[in-house]
């Protein structure tokens, strides 16, 4: 019985052998990553490399429906293209209308981020794919249960054979090439874009123009400190190409009781308690409602909060809030009605009318009619 045994192994083991043999895709085509103007090169994992064939499988899996557990929902449910690949709700919800806790973040630009998540607890794109997948109030679902679900399909296979050398479909390679995917995402075309680094000097009218001075610039109030400037104080988090800092977290002085303690979960730490992700505002115009709990409908209020409500005695306030004047430790912004009103207008400026109806980017069974 024992040599029966050994020998249906090794007749089992010969045949995936011999299958993973023949199995060997030709070379794939490396994928060419289109950068904006002035935008540095993004960093790509030396074990996930982009290739034309593992970003289209990925583009597939990011809006198949068969990786929730009841095929209702997708990664492209919650990161909709239209909307800057957000929802437009103040959370989100997964299988079963389960309610989530938090607003579904941009992906636009993801994969420059060094952290990830609104608490921050993902450093890299393969890692945090993972996630959502097997979250019980998102899509619910083991990863080896989603990959069970593709073999047994005649779609996929063929396709991991292309992007990844064998039919075998693993959980690794389903979140490598949603991470190839996610790393295309690439937003720079907005016309706050072609007016710094395109030069187009019409691009913007003069309140939005205004809008981009107060934006960054950094306040002082204090007559005793030099001369009277008028400022947003945005720019100190909100700069660079990606108009967020890469791994940045921030108590921006929302609650004085945290209900949500965002990073301090991750970490354990009380000097970690309500600090979030300081997202990107590229898009900012789409991505409503605003915070990690979707607490603000309009860029007015996001705009009312750090100009006259931050909570100044919140615990681990970032040091940009109580600094944001100079002028005594409760004082706010003082920004005009007019004022506010330009900085809401250059902040429009900040969507890519590109990057929200470019093809690409798109989910591929509306367009060709197959079954999710």
């Amino acid at each position: 019985m024992k040599q029966k045994i050994t020998l249906l192994f090794s007749l089992a083991f010969f045949v995936f052998a011999c299958e993973k043999e023949t199995e060997t895709a030709p070379g794939t085509t490396p994928y060419q990553i289109e950068l904006p103007p002035r935008f540095k090169t993004m960093p790509v994992p030396a074990d996930n490399p982009m290739t034309v064939e593992g970003v289209e499988l990925g583009r597939m899996l990011f809006y198949e429906k068969r990786l929730s557990a009841d095929n209702t929902i997708s990664c492209g449910t919650c990161h909709q293209q239209k909307l800057a690949f957000t929802d437009g709700r103040d959370i989100s919800f997964g299988v079963n209308g389960k309610a989530g806790t938090r607003s579904s973040m941009s992906l636009a630009n993801v994969g420059y981020f060094e952290t990830l998540m609104w608490d921050g607890r993902d450093t890299t794109l393969e890692k945090q794919a993972k996630g959502p997948i097997e979250n019980p109030v998102e899509m619910h679902q083991s990863l080896l249960r989603a990959v069970n679900k593709l073999q047994n399909t005649q779609t996929y296979p063929p396709l991991f054979l292309k992007a990844f050398g064998s039919k075998i479909i693993t959980e690794e390679n389903v979140l490598k090439a949603l991470a190839q995917f996610q790393r295309t995402l690439i937003s720079g075309n907005s016309r706050f874009d072609q007016f710094e680094k395109q030069n187009k000097t019409n691009a913007l009218t003069q309140s939005e123009l205004n809008g981009k001075r107060l934006f960054f610039q950094h306040p002082n109030a204090d007559p005793f400190d030099g001369p009277v400037i008028r400022g947003g104080n945005c720019g100190d988090c909100h700069a660079g190409d990606l108009l967020a800092p890469k791994r940045m977290l921030a108590n921006n002085g929302l609650d004085v009781e945290f209900k949500d303690n965002g990073f301090g979960d991750i970490t354990g730490s009380p000097f970690d308690q309500g600090k979030f992700k300081v997202p990107s505002l590229r898009n900012i115009a789409l991505t409503a409602p605003y915070m990690h709990d979707g607490r603000f409908k309009t860029l007015e209020e996001v705009l009312n909060h750090y100009n006259d409500h931050v909570k100044k005695n919140s615990p681990n306030l970032a040091s940009d809030m109580t600094a944001s004047n100079e002028y005594g430790t409760n004082q706010q912004l003082g920004l005009t009605e007019q004022e506010k009103k330009d900085i809401i207008a250059f902040l429009h400026t900040l969507t890519d009318d590109t990057f929200i109806n470019d093809p690409r980017f798109s989910d591929p069974f509306e367009k060709t009619g197959m079954v999710k």
